[in-house]
């Protein structure tokens, strides 16, 4: 990508407004893009893709060639790199010191460590990565789940309280019976309380007559015995005898 930036930037102003270089990548930033200077628009944004773009030798990317492959053919980009440093140390413009040897050292050996090296650190920071993006995919799972549980939750509540009126009528009809029930005992207990003082009523009125008959009873037995003279007395007994005499038979 910095490849790709740093071709862009040393473009001469004149080819910048004449001809224009194809677009690298869909996920490359245009340098020449004003950032954070206009308005945001509510468009999506790509997003950058996990892998970039082919290169040669390590760093030129391959649009490079492919841009000057229709003007200078297939050894033109090598012709181009190959007279750009003859030229460079003709004109001394770049001269060779020992730094450059160091230089040229130091990236033989990032090179071979690079090749040596490189897939097994990629492979490693890519099972990192892709365990980094299954614990976000576990955590996403997980509170997605938790907000469908939520959503079911708040549809049973939604749905009970929809039944809600069903359970008001249930309770105002449980407590309209158990008024009635109420109402109901106390009636009886009442009509018993009544029939009780009634039956008593009639005992004591039975009672009183039943009094009244045996003192009226005695009063004329005694009434008569009173009326019955001495000389009737013998007669009367006799009379009484043979009347319960004969009761008796």
């Amino acid at each position: 990508m910095l490849s790709r930036l740093a071709l862009r930037a040393l473009a001469p102003a004149g080819l910048k407004s004449s001809v224009a270089l194809p677009s690298l990548s869909s996920g490359i930033i245009h340098a020449s893009r004003s950032l954070h200077k206009s308005q945001q628009h509510l468009a999506p944004v790509p997003s950058l893709p996990e892998k970039g773009g082919k290169v040669r030798h390590g760093i030129i990317p391959e649009e490079f060639f492919q841009y000057m492959y229709p003007k200078t053919g297939v050894t033109g980009p090598y012709m181009l790199a190959t007279g750009l440093t003859l030229y460079f140390l003709s004109k001394e413009i770049y001269v060779i010191n020992p730094e450059t040897i160091s230089g040229i050292m130091i990236v033989g050996l990032l090179i071979y460590g690079i090749k040596k090296y490189g897939p097994t650190v990629a492979a490693f920071l890519d099972k990192r990565m892709d365990d980094e993006l299954a614990s976000y995919e576990n955590f996403k799972s997980a509170l997605i789940n938790r907000c469908q549980e939520g959503i079911k939750e708040e549809k049973k509540e939604q749905w009970r309280l929809e039944g809600r009126h069903y359970l008001f009528d249930a309770k105002r009809n449980n407590i309209a019976m158990i008024l009635e029930a109420n109402y109901r005992e106390r009636l009886l207990t009442v009509s018993r309380e009544v029939k009780k003082r009634l039956d008593y009523q009639v005992a004591v009125q039975q009672l009183k007559r039943r009094m009244e008959r045996d003192h009226m009873i005695n009063w004329v037995e005694k009434s008569v015995w009173q009326s019955v003279t001495a000389q009737q007395l013998p007669q009367t007994g006799k009379r009484h005898c043979c009347i319960h005499g004969h009761t008796e038979v």
